[in-house]
């Protein structure tokens, strides 16, 4: 389950390779980790002391804001899927188990269909933040280091203008900024594969419910499937609740303040660069609406899914259990984000919504 994505954890430093057993290897992956997340905090420390010491008006407040924000979530999100390591391989194991396993031919082909779902979005996603990364990198080579300067402003406790420190300091920020976009992409990966499956074992429970005149004695099992998948839904919530909420807020301030960036500047090169860096942001917030809406979608459907099955050949206390299953699936299966957002496209549409409200609310007070 979720191979490729947890193979994106691993080069992120959020994920320990399995066979990686010995106190050697456990060392060298251990400082990998640590040279990635201190890369990821420092930059943020650096930015927030610009904030600080150095921000002389709103152009220079926002441009130090908007990358400040984006690595110090990143930082967070691979701090947490390390701490909670255990839990998650959990939850991923959890579908190799009773009720959750694939029993049949049909069964095993549905799960490989939505593996290669999560496969396909976790690759479609990677591409999109790598081009975003290499098309920063790219302006960042032809107007910052061309005139000396470097790709953000930041506050350093040392002088860099030595050529070598210059170049030392040029170098962490870009490692900062490209670690920051593929930590996002494990991260997120990994929350939408877990949802995506939650799919999968609706999909098996409507097949499992369809062969209920064959043998009426797996009612009881498709029950107890189905409390399950509900109670799994809720612990995959609770436990990424802190992230997605945390994207919701940070991804607003951003897509905002390059807004009024993409506003302000006359840089061709600037211009796209940011919007890439914006089409990456909206991806990170459109992909939790999307899988989160593909949930509660899926859910409702499944009490449709049951008038498919032959009612006539089933014995009275059989359909009256069924129609228990339906009254229960007419409750969809709603994520939200730290329990105030609702994970849905309505929740994404009214997000553009106030993101422009507030980019318009910029763009007056400047003007």
């Amino acid at each position: 389950m979720l191979e490729f994505t947890l193979l994106v954890c691993v080069l992120t430093g959020c994920w320990q390779p399995k066979l990686w057993t010995s106190l050697y290897q456990h060392i060298i992956y251990k400082s990998y980790a640590f040279f990635i997340v201190s890369s990821l905090y420092t930059f943020s420390i650096s930015q927030f002391m610009t904030i600080v010491l150095n921000v002389e008006n709103s152009d220079e407040f926002i441009d130090s804001l908007y990358m400040m924000l984006t690595v110090l979530v990143a930082g967070y999100k691979q701090v947490y899927m390390w701490v909670d390591r255990k839990n998650i391989m959990v939850m991923i194991n959890v579908f190799k188990e009773k009720p959750f396993a694939a029993v049949d031919a049909h069964e095993f082909e549905i799960q490989k269909k939505f593996e290669k779902m999560v496969q396909n979005n976790t690759l479609r996603y990677l591409i999109l933040v790598i081009t975003a990364v290499i098309s920063t990198i790219l302006m960042s080579v032809f107007t910052a280091y061309a005139s000396g300067n470097l790709t953000y402003k930041a506050w350093m406790p040392f002088n860099y203008s030595h050529p070598v420190l210059y170049i030392c300091v040029y170098c962490y920020q870009l490692v900062g900024m490209a670690s920051s976009g593929i930590v996002n992409v494990a991260c997120e990966s990994v929350i939408c594969g877990l949802l995506l499956h939650i799919c999968c074992q609706l999909e098996i429970l409507e097949h499992r419910l369809s062969k209920m005149t064959e043998d009426e004695r797996t009612l009881g099992d498709c029950v107890h499937h189905h409390n399950l998948i509900f109670e799994y839904a809720y612990t995959v919530n609770n436990m990424f609740a802190k992230i997605i909420g945390l994207q919701f807020a940070v991804s607003m301030l951003v897509i905002c303040s390059n807004l009024y960036r993409i506003a302000m500047t006359m840089d061709f090169v600037i211009i796209i660069s940011l919007i890439m860096y914006t089409g990456a942001i909206l991806t990170q917030i459109f992909i939790y609406c999307w899988f989160g809406n593909e949930v509660k979608v899926k859910s409702l459907q499944f009490a449709s899914k049951i008038y498919d099955i032959k009612w006539p050949a089933l014995s009275n206390s059989c359909k009256k259990g069924l129609i228990i299953i339906m009254k229960r699936a007419t409750i969809p299966i709603e994520f939200s984000s730290a329990y105030i957002v609702t994970m849905n496209l309505e929740s994404f549409v009214a997000l553009l919504k106030m993101s422009y409200s507030v980019f318009n609310l910029l763009r007056q007070a400047q003007e």
